[in-house]
């Protein structure tokens, strides 16, 4: 069985600052290829990984992704789909009931492209920029605050669909003054925190497809 994963977002998803096998996708499929065969589902001889398709650019907002996703046609489906998108429409202050309205069409196409199976796709918390050195000088409790408030809407919608939701944010808030777990930039994570949340997610997706 080909194992297919689909990866939408923005610079997070890309691993901006990082290389291509640095980003959460590459290193999600790297530690999958680790599991043991007995835990994979239909695994007859076990499964071959494709790399991570991967649709984000840095700086989109959820009504970009969109428009991209349907300039893209595609047709094909997924076994794995992720979505981590919104950081940037809070960053140009768009209000939450429009990133309300946008992420739940995102879903939707996440769900379409993973066969509609809505247990298939994943959908990762909004990181807080708020804590990292690029924010020095602006309102950090502010940004935390409005961070909270798409995430609710990500996590409500996830519960609402029967998608999966990951919470990156709670570590990533303990990790991100810490210049290990930062790029060069000073705003994007590090190889180093991607591996978290790696983690996470292939974690997520083998106990999915153990459960069934």
């Amino acid at each position: 069985m080909n194992f297919t994963y689909l990866a939408l977002g923005d610079s997070y998803t890309i691993g901006e600052q990082v290389t291509n096998a640095e980003s959460f996708p590459c290193q999600t499929v790297e530690l999958l290829k680790q599991v043991p065969q007995p835990l994979l589902k239909n695994a007859a001889g076990g499964w071959q990984f494709s790399d991570p398709e991967i649709i984000a650019k840095t700086g989109y907002t959820t009504d970009e992704l969109n428009a991209v996703i349907d300039a893209a046609n595609i047709s094909r489906q997924y076994d794995i789909v992720s979505l981590l998108i919104g950081v940037n429409n809070q960053y140009r202050n768009k209000p939450v009931s429009d990133f309300k309205i946008e992420f739940a069409q995102l879903l939707q196409k996440a769900i379409q492209f993973a066969n509609n199976k809505p247990h298939h796709v994943f959908i990762l918390s909004i990181p807080d920029w708020g804590v990292t050195p690029f924010a020095e000088g602006r309102n950090r409790l502010q940004i935390a605050q409005e961070i909270d408030a798409y995430n609710a809407v990500c996590r409500t919608m996830a519960e609402k669909m029967e998608c999966h939701y990951i919470d990156i944010t709670v570590s990533q808030r303990e990790d991100g003054n810490k210049m290990e777990f930062l790029a060069a930039d000073g705003l994007h994570p590090s190889a180093k925190e991607y591996a978290k949340w790696a983690l996470q997610l292939a974690d997520a997706i083998r106990r999915d497809n153990t459960n069934g």
